[in-house]
């Protein structure tokens, strides 16, 4: 493929050339006082840190956001899970090696075909291609200072990818500090997490390594995973400019346990079909960034980033005993960069003014190659596809403030999508479709009657369009296509009383005009048109602190979604269930410090069962509720022992696909017990 850096050198250099940046800023706010006048909902005690512009502060929708203390303490696989303490979040656990799993929303399932979350690292989107998220193996627990999501479709930060909402997983930054977690447990586990920060002159630096391996519940299910990170940032004049780079890098290597029929997976959970033996894959994953922050004046503030995200996945699979394996490549280069100016200018009339504005792009050069194998050896090369996929886009929004209990946030964004495909296998060449100017109009507001009380709503457009060849008019397709316009609403109230409760209640919909999926298993990676369709939903959640050492919490979401008018060529489906969409996710939690050095914490998530297919009549599955506990002990200032059981009740629970004639299931980790030392200097 032709490599195209000068044009991504231009656009680096125009876009940071649009702003001096903002200085990150540490505050601790009071455990609710951050959140008591806007939409935001926090679970556990979060530092804020960081620019006011490309700020979720400025969007009333639905936005949650984890810290440190209860994130950094988790035992977990993959970062993705980490997710499973925030509310509204379904979870897909596929089980199957550097395949693992990834979270999701507002009704659209993990399954791969949709993919409708927009994912940033450090504000840096971290999406692949097909929207999925592999970037995120690159985050350990230890070094994440918190979790934040904003649901809906009234966003105008960002574009493709953000069709139900976007997640953006935020590192330390700053601070001197020297953390480390050694783990170990059942199913051979071991992991080791060492972060270190500094801070000196104006200068500051943050370091992360890790290292995680298991030999798996399952058999044929070992895997190791390394990871590596430092940030730099330097601040001049008197700390209203900030220069920085953040460096990461990754590697996932996995074998795959594979699928087993319904009998097989209730039965000997653990097997692993001898035709799995030779399925696994490795993963290769590279991210850097240049980061510019000023404040320009008391009024003005600006930020840039530059960034290139590098992603190589080999992976070999067979899905069931009567079809070939596979090995699949892909090989994805993305540049880009992101710019915003915010103006708060002072108004005599308003009693306050907030002016933002911004964009972004990115450059994508992608490869994608398919081959039929036998225990890995080649016999037929299905798939020989490369393409570029360019995205421009841009927004304005403002925050309007008449009085002091009424903010309205009007916004409007456009994207526009550029690029070419070539069929290696046919030497064939085709031009993107023209999507033309994708307008996303939005607007939102929050009135708080009374301190404590919060009514919020909003109204948005968020887009779809094709990913991978589905982008491109590939024959049979001539014609361009439009995007699937995605429109939704929402209306909700937040509660704050003190320092003790905070609890959110929202009813939301959001409608597709003509809604597409990618063909997972089809060798041009093709797509079907679900048609036009409706997701709908209610989120309640409550946080509760009652006594200084006792802090509960609690989300539940009902959610459908739904096929409206469906594709000509698929009738029956009018009406039904779009699959593997639970109707029904709850998770909640109590920590209790029972003593100045014991901490005793228990937690769970669940979900109801779903469809399988879209006709709906193969059955629902995967459903579950499980529970996990831990006990912390601090030995000294600089050393805590913990114990945290998983999956505390030992429940049977897997995650379940349809093959197009059988179900095939894969089960989830059984009872599992990790014992871990945190030292802290």
């Amino acid at each position: 493929m032709t490599s195209r850096p000068h044009l991504f050198l231009r656009a680096s250099l125009a876009v940071l050339g649009l702003s001096l940046t903002t200085p990150a800023r540490a505050e601790t706010p009071p455990r609710t006082a951050a959140s008591a006048n806007d939409a935001s909902f926090i679970i556990d005690e979060l530092i804020v840190t960081g620019s006011r512009i490309r700020s979720s502060a400025n969007v009333f929708t639905s936005v949650d956001a984890i810290g440190a203390d209860q994130i950094e303490r988790q035992s977990v696989d993959n970062a993705w899970e980490l997710l499973g303490r925030m509310p509204g979040v379904l979870l897909t656990d596929f089980n199957q090696g550097t395949t693992s799993g990834k979270f999701s929303f507002r009704g659209f399932n993990g399954e791969g075909e949709i993919n409708a979350v927009k994912l940033l690292i450090d504000g840096i989107p971290s999406n692949s291609n097909d929207g999925n998220m592999p970037f995120i193996d690159m985050v350990f627990p230890l070094e994440l200072e918190s979790i934040e999501t904003v649901r809906g479709t009234t966003d105008p930060r960002w574009g493709i990818y953000n069709i139900a909402g976007s997640a953006d997983m935020r590192t330390r930054t700053g601070g001197d500090y020297l953390l480390a977690r050694l783990t170990g447990g059942s199913y051979g586990t071991a992991e080791a997490q060492v972060v270190a920060g500094a801070e000196a002159g104006g200068l500051s630096q943050n370091y992360m390594s890790a290292y995680r391996q298991s030999n798996g519940y399952r058999d044929h299910a070992e895997f190791d995973r390394v990871s590596a990170a430092g940030k730099w940032f330097y601040a001049l004049n008197g700390g209203a400019t900030r220069i920085g780079a953040i460096a990461r890098y990754a590697q996932n290597r996995a074998e795959e346990p594979g699928y087993l029929t319904f009998e097989d997976s209730r039965t000997t959970p653990q097997l692993s079909y001898p035709f799995s033996e030779t399925d696994g894959g490795r993963r290769h994953l590279g991210q850097f960034s240049l980061h510019l922050d000023a404040d320009i004046t008391d009024e003005l503030d600006a930020s840039a980033k530059a960034y290139v995200n590098r992603f190589k996945d080999r992976r070999w699979v067979q899905f069931s005993a009567d079809v070939a394996q596979q090995e699949r490549i892909a090989d994805e280069w993305h540049w880009g960069g992101v710019a915003a100016v915010h103006y708060t200018p002072s108004i005599s009339f308003l009693h306050g003014l907030t002016i933002e504005g911004g964009g972004d792009f990115q450059i994508q050069e992608n490869e994608s190659l398919r081959y039929l194998t036998a225990q890995r050896e080649r016999t037929r090369q299905t798939r020989d596809q490369s393409f570029d996929f360019d995205i421009y886009g841009g927004y304005v929004q403002a925050v309007i403030e008449p009085v002091s209990f009424l903010k309205i946030g009007p916004a409007y964004r456009i994207d526009v999508l550029d690029g070419s495909f070539r069929d290696g296998l046919t030497g064939g060449r085709y031009e993107i479709n023209d999507y033309g100017v994708i307008e996303q109009p939005k607007l939102s507001a929050a009135l708080t009657p009374i301190d404590g009380i919060v009514l919020y709503g909003n109204w948005g457009r968020t887009f779809q369009t094709g990913v991978g060849s589905g982008a491109y008019k590939v024959p049979p397709r001539t014609a361009d296509l439009e995007p699937s316009i995605n429109e939704g609403w929402e209306a909700g109230v937040k509660l704050t009383h003190g320092d003790w409760v905070e609890t959110r209640l929202a009813y939301w919909e959001q409608t597709a005009s003509g809604e597409v999926r990618r063909r997972l298993n089809d060798p041009l990676g093709d797509f079907d048109n679900l048609g036009r369709t409706k997701r709908e939903g209610i989120d309640a959640q409550i946080n509760l602190h009652p006594w200084e050492a006792v802090e509960l919490w609690l989300a539940y979401a009902w959610q459908r979604a739904l096929i409206v008018e469906p594709d000509p060529a698929s009738p029956a489906t009018r009406g039904n269930r779009i699959d593997h969409v639970p109707a029904h996710l709850v998770s909640g939690g109590v920590d209790v410090q029972v003593t100045p050095l014991l901490r005793l914490s228990l937690w769970g998530n669940g979900q109801s069962s779903y469809y399988l297919e879209q006709t709906n009549t193969a059955g629902r599955f995967g459903d579950y509720v499980l529970l996990h506990v831990e006990a912390a002990y601090r030995i000294s200032e600089s050393l805590e022992a913990s114990i945290q059981v998983k999956n505390l009740t030992n429940t049977y629970y897997g995650y379940v696909w349809w093959d197009g004639a059988q179900s095939l299931h894969s089960p989830g980790d059984r009872r599992a017990v990790y014992g871990t030392l945190g030292l802290r200097f």
